[in-house]
């Protein structure tokens, strides 16, 4: 299988890129930095095709068309890239980047990724990481956890269209908790960390079985319907900071 990963140069990304390629697919791995993804390559100079892409840029949906050419078409565009931050102080620039990054940037390259398959056929299949965060908004993290929501939103607004459209195009929404990733290397203490290997293993499953909604793991499978039946009155009050 042909698939392309953006954000693969660390993280969940990139160990999600190393099992597919381990496992004899052909991966086009991008991301921001190029300098990271070159151990990849030289591992597996015959299967991994790497790219310079900024989800950001706003080349990145041209760059990402060059680099599904490149490869001679794909069946699976994964996107594992975002950011996100605690920020209790409301930091402008956290926001604002939060949001280009998460929500105008993810937007860019799903829209690019669905209108590829859309025109193709036999369709294809698009994948993400959003997060349990979408849940319902964290005062902690106030950008993070309603770009997540907007990413879960979309997705699940793209499948609706992909079935009145009567397109072949299949979606998975991967939804894990706190994972030991640079992302979370901010010196604070995070909760039911789980490690990235553990979680790639899963997305690499799921992505196979093209499961629809994947809640990583069952401690999280249990606490968000929790999270969800809290009135929004009590929700309010809550302190969940780190």
């Amino acid at each position: 299988m042909n698939l392309i990963i953006v954000g693969a140069s660390s993280g969940i990304g990139r160990e999600v890129a190393l099992l597919f390629l381990e496992s004899g697919h052909r991966v086009g791995i991008a991301a921001r930095r190029t300098d990271k993804l070159q151990e990849l390559c030289d591992r597996f100079p015959e299967q991994a095709v790497a790219a310079q892409i900024d989800v950001c840029a706003a080349d990145a949906p041209e760059r990402l068309r060059a680099l599904i050419e490149q490869m001679g078409g794909i069946e699976l565009y994964f996107h594992a890239a975002g950011i996100g931050k605690q920020n209790m102080a409301l930091a402008a620039d956290i926001e604002n980047a939060t949001l280009q990054t998460n929500g105008v940037g993810f937007t860019a390259m799903i829209g690019e990724a669905f209108r590829y398959f859309a025109a193709k056929p036999e369709g294809g299949h698009i994948g993400i990481i959003s997060s349990i965060a979408g849940t319902r908004g964290l005062g902690a993290a106030p950008s993070y956890s309603a770009t997540k929501a907007f990413q879960n939103t979309y997705i699940e607004a793209l499948a609706q269209q992909a079935a009145i459209r009567r397109l072949p195009i299949t979606f998975t929404d991967i939804r894990p908790g706190f994972v030991n990733t640079p992302l979370l290397d901010d010196g604070k203490n995070y909760p039911l960390m789980l490690k990235p290997e553990s979680v790639a293993k899963d997305i690499y499953r799921s992505l196979l079985k093209k499961r629809s909604v994947r809640i990583i793991d069952w401690k999280y499978r249990l606490l968000v319907p929790l999270w969800r039946c809290i009135p929004h009155a009590i929700w309010r009050k809550l302190h969940i900071q780190n």
